[in-house]
């Protein structure tokens, strides 16, 4: 299995998540919420773009 597939696993694992126990997508979300969301994004965009670049070379 590649590593794009391990971290885009952990990615949706993360997003699973936060909506069933963070509740982030509630009626009542707060901004620390959206915030750890954004974050959580954040972190899996630079996490393929750092692995990819290593399976290049």
């Amino acid at each position: 299995m590649s590593k794009v597939k391990i971290i885009s696993i952990v990615y949706a694992i993360g997003i699973i998540i936060g909506a069933l126990f963070l509740d982030v997508w509630g009626a009542e979300t707060t901004p620390l919420k959206t915030m750890s969301i954004f974050a959580w994004t954040i972190i899996f965009i630079i996490a393929l773009f750092f692995t990819d670049r290593n399976e290049r070379k």
